[in-house]
């Protein structure tokens, strides 16, 4: 079973429609026993990073996606929820996050029109499993005002142009995370997610 993390930010029900377009039973819940028990967590979200770690600390649901992450479950994170890994964020003053990948949360800057949204290219740097069956330059759905800067760029694993080439994808492990929304992304986002459930699957 695949746990979609309901901490009250995000369009919860498409992913969980993506998953079972592709074959696979995805459960939206906010009970972190359920999160504990999954064979694999989805964490979307769209929205303020600050409010988003408070909602997920007073849930007890970010213990377990730590501990989902940690023990080595598959881990997929989208929009909000490649976000929330890294040390820190400037949105609306300076926030922590879970610090599972060294770097910062940062705003577009510049005469870009903000936010970022619509189909863009992804740049693939480094294969990985999520990626099989996507070529590289395939558009994705996007619709942010922030992105991550990581410290070791090894973790990187897809980027995009707009205005400055930022990580639109990151990699370590069993940790996956997206910048742009697989679930609105039409036939290369069901097959992202039908590469995660199969990850799921073999856990």
């Amino acid at each position: 079973m695949i746990a979609i993390v309901d901490y009250g930010m995000g369009n919860l029900r498409s992913v969980q429609k993506g998953f079972e377009r592709v074959g696979f039973e995805a459960v939206v819940t906010g009970d972190p026993k359920m999160v504990r028990d999954a064979h694999a967590v989805v964490l979307p979200g769209v929205g303020a990073f600050g409010a988003a770690m408070e909602r997920l600390k007073k849930s007890g649901l970010l213990e377990e996606i730590v501990r989902a992450i940690k023990t080595g479950k598959p881990y997929l994170g989208i929009c909000l929820g490649l976000q929330l890994l890294f040390t820190e964020s400037e949105e609306g003053g300076r926030y922590e996050g879970m610090d599972l990948i060294k770097g910062k949360v940062v705003r577009f800057k510049g005469d870009l029109k903000v936010p970022h949204m619509g189909w863009n290219r992804i740049r693939i740097v480094k294969p990985n499993p999520l990626l099989e069956g996507i070529p590289d330059g395939a558009y994705f759905y996007f619709l942010h005002s922030y992105y991550v800067v990581p410290e070791d760029f090894s973790v990187v694993a897809a980027t995009t142009e707009y205005g400055v080439e930022f990580a639109s994808m990151v990699w370590r492990d069993n940790l996956f995370a997206t910048q742009f929304h697989p679930e609105k992304s039409q036939k290369l986002g069901l097959r992202m997610l039908e590469n995660f459930g199969k990850l799921a699957g073999r856990w």
